[in-house]
């Protein structure tokens, strides 16, 4: 799998704006004694991520960071409403204009991958072991927490 790629730098003079929250899916599964997390890839540049997603109206954090794990990645799981942690990132919408997020992470059990979802077709899917997911990812904040995951605390 290639390494992850850097996301795109603003143009000089231009500077982020408020911090904004997203919810984030840590979709992991059971693979004999050891567990393996799931991460796909960005639509824009690739990078390997987490799910994640906008707050959404009538919906929990961690309903919403499941939402946003069955629309990019086609899973079907149980979310916990425990947020395991959070990292920071800059979310650029176009070469001019990028703000600074907060992704509040949220593990979510994985019962299954749809083969048909949403985004379908626009990203890559790839299960691994926490150590390896932590060195696939650009985010220091999120490679920690996927480092340190183990879910049989939860």
């Amino acid at each position: 799998m290639p390494r992850p790629k850097k996301a795109p730098k603003l143009r000089s003079g231009k500077k982020t704006t408020n911090t904004k929250a997203q919810y984030a899916a840590l979709c992991y599964r059971k693979t004999g004694r050891k567990f393996e997390v799931l991460l796909i890839t960005s639509r824009g540049t690739g990078r390997w991520i987490l799910p994640k997603g906008w707050p959404m109206i009538g919906k929990t954090p961690e309903e919403t960071a499941a939402q946003e794990a069955w629309e990019e990645a086609g899973v079907v799981g149980t979310p916990k409403d425990k947020c395991v942690g959070l990292y920071g990132y800059t979310k650029f919408e176009d070469s001019e204009k990028a703000f600074a997020c907060t992704a509040l992470v949220y593990p979510l059990k994985v019962k299954k991958l749809e083969d048909k979802f949403p985004e379908k077709g626009q990203r890559k899917r790839g299960w691994f072991s926490p150590k390896k997911a932590s060195k696939r990812v650009a985010e220091p904040e999120l490679a920690r927490l996927l480092r340190n995951f183990d879910p049989r605390g939860l």
